[in-house]
């Protein structure tokens, strides 16, 4: 296989990337050994970039909305107006990922954020505070750049740091996000309250100009089959090759059923609001608490999560990962008290972190080289769409039933759904990484 080369015009040839020799770990610490790898660094710094600005336009996003009209019903729209590209630019990223080098992939959409985030600040700037409507096309543009990056990135892991290291750079990658998860909503409270929110979008371009400029260094990352002129009917096609593929596939096809049942019957955020008015009342800040909940738990398992690096039985832990946020939804649904809920909440979020680690790490080695860019995809596409299915059913029983019957009830379903995909799918049950990985196209 021809070597790839520098990425400063006229440098020859780049060295294969050495695997790196095994080094002593802590049973628990997050295993940091793919820091190692100056390539994967660059990846892993322009993550850290730009999740902090990320999540603090999620919350910009619909609080401007929100100041522009004072509808909540149009801060509802604004997310279906969020949702539709990143369903459509996710599938069909995936697939523009399997078609050419990933690298320039990564740059183009990296610079089209940032610029995109920039104009979200000028618009901010308007007079009466914005417009809705620019609001909304710049939103949408956004997460459809997002859509596109966030597969690419995804799928060049295993071709940077090699099969070993995928589920550790995941780990490395999720934890990182979760520190955004938790910081981006705090931070942009603080600067809305002062009336910064044009600052709040710039820190999002700033952000993926740094991403951008990390990127830069990266060699070429060529697909995993001969990339021609990219077409949009190329593309389209890729999208059936892929779903096409998948269906043969039946582990890596329950790797998003899993996650579906996961969040569809036990997502609880829509059910937040109503617990910090009522249950919750007494306690100061519940609502901010209650958001955090997940992300807490989900960032304990992360830095803690050496040993999910390590796991071969990835199929197994996966369905027990899922079955304990079932019982820990489960938990949250009784709770009397609002420490007793957070709690329960951190659990199910360190449920979700190994479960999302692993379910990543096997899509990324049991899928060959060239299906990886639209496996992806259809992760994000799972991954932002569960949730937001989880919130209309949990909204609906709620508002029939009340939230204790909504979350108990999803909860007991997802742990029964498990032991079913045990006994049902033994391939994925007894899915082993030693025995899956699909050879790098670097290696």
């Amino acid at each position: 296989m021809t070597s790839p080369v520098d990425p400063v015009e006229g440098g020859g040839p780049v060295e294969e990337p050495v695997p790196l020799p095994p080094q002593p770990r802590r049973a628990w610490a997050l295993d940091t050994t793919p820091l190692r790898n100056p390539d994967y660094r660059r990846l892993f710094w322009g993550v850290a970039a730009t999740m902090l600005g990320q999540q603090m336009t999620l919350v910009a996003v619909p609080y401007q909305v929100y100041a522009l009209t004072g509808s909540s019903l149009l801060v509802g729209v604004t997310s279906v107006v969020a949702l539709v590209p990143l369903v459509v630019f996710g599938l069909l990223g995936g697939a523009i990922a399997d078609s050419m080098d990933r690298r320039r992939l990564m740059l183009v959409t990296g610079v089209g954020s940032a610029v995109t985030s920039a104009l979200l600040a000028v618009q901010a700037l308007l007079p009466g505070g914005g417009n809705l409507a620019l609001l909304w096309v710049l939103t949408a543009c956004v997460s459809g750049f997002t859509a596109v990056n966030q597969p690419t990135r995804s799928a060049v892991i295993p071709a940077i740091v090699g099969p070993a290291g995928v589920p550790a750079a995941n780990a490395l990658a999720m934890t990182v996000r979760q520190v955004g998860v938790i910081a981006g909503p705090l931070l942009a409270g603080l600067l809305i309250a002062v009336g910064d929110l044009p600052v709040t979008y710039a820190v999002d371009a700033l952000g993926f100009l740094v991403a951008v400029l990390l990127l830069r260094g990266l060699p070429p990352l060529p697909p995993g089959r001969d990339a021609g002129p990219l077409r949009l009917g190329a593309a389209v096609r890729g999208v059936g090759e892929g779903f096409a593929f998948l269906r043969t596939q039946p582990v890596l096809l329950m790797t998003f059923v899993v996650d579906v049942i996961a969040m569809l019957f036990a997502w609880p955020q829509a059910v937040f609001p109503e617990l910090s008015e009522g249950r919750y009342a007494d306690s100061p800040n519940s609502l901010g608490w209650l958001f955090a909940g997940v992300s807490i738990g989900a960032l304990f398992m992360g830095l803690t999560s050496g040993w999910v690096s390590r796991v071969d039985r990835q199929g197994a832990v996966v369905v027990v990962a899922i079955a304990v946020w079932g019982m820990a939804i489960i938990g949250f649904g009784f709770a009397p008290t609002l420490w007793l809920a957070v709690l329960c909440l951190a659990v199910a979020g360190a449920g979700d972190m190994v479960s999302a680690v692993l379910r990543s790490s096997m899509l990324q080695l049991a899928a060959p080289e060239a299906m990886r860019g639209r496996m992806q995809g259809v992760f994000l596409v799972v991954v932002a769409g569960g949730p937001r299915l989880g919130d209309l059913r949990a909204g609906a029983i709620a508002s029939a039933a009340g939230v204790t019957t909504a979350m108990v009830s999803g909860g007991v379903v997802v742990i029964v759904a498990m032991v079913v995909v045990a006994l049902a799918v033994p391939s994925f049950w007894t899915f082993r990484a030693s025995r899956s990985a699909q050879p790098s196209a670097r290696g």
